[in-house]
């Protein structure tokens, strides 16, 4: 269960933050979760809460975007989401494809209340 490390390296990303805040309270944490990341958003979450529990980060929403797996055309210069493993281009049908996004793991953003 890597979550619980992911659910780990957020904490100590976002308490490096907060220290160039001063006095700021964190509300709310987005994250941006590729599919392909091989992240569970769930199993993050509740690792996320058992961590957080009675702690100064205990009750911060932290809200999950799923990012869907993409490929790009070069021909076409299109960015389309693949489904079922077809990463064919929908639009001229080339197979020679590149990889665009899906394996995102990042802190999009924290929402801080300010003195």
């Amino acid at each position: 269960m890597h979550e619980l490390s992911i659910a780990q390296s957020v904490v100590e990303a976002v308490e490096k933050e907060l220290e160039s805040q001063p006095g700021a309270l964190l509300r709310k944490i987005g994250l941006r979760i590729g599919e392909l990341s091989g992240v569970d958003p769930d199993s993050l979450r509740f690792s996320w809460e058992c961590l957080t529990r009675e702690t100064g980060f205990e009750g911060v929403a932290l809200v999950i975007e799923t990012r869907a797996w993409q490929r790009r055309c070069p021909p076409c210069d299109i960015v389309f989401a693949v489904s079922d493993y077809q990463t064919v281009c929908p639009q001229c049908g080339t197979r020679e494809t590149e990889h665009a996004g899906g394996n995102e793991l990042d802190i999009a953003y924290l929402e801080l209340e300010t003195p």
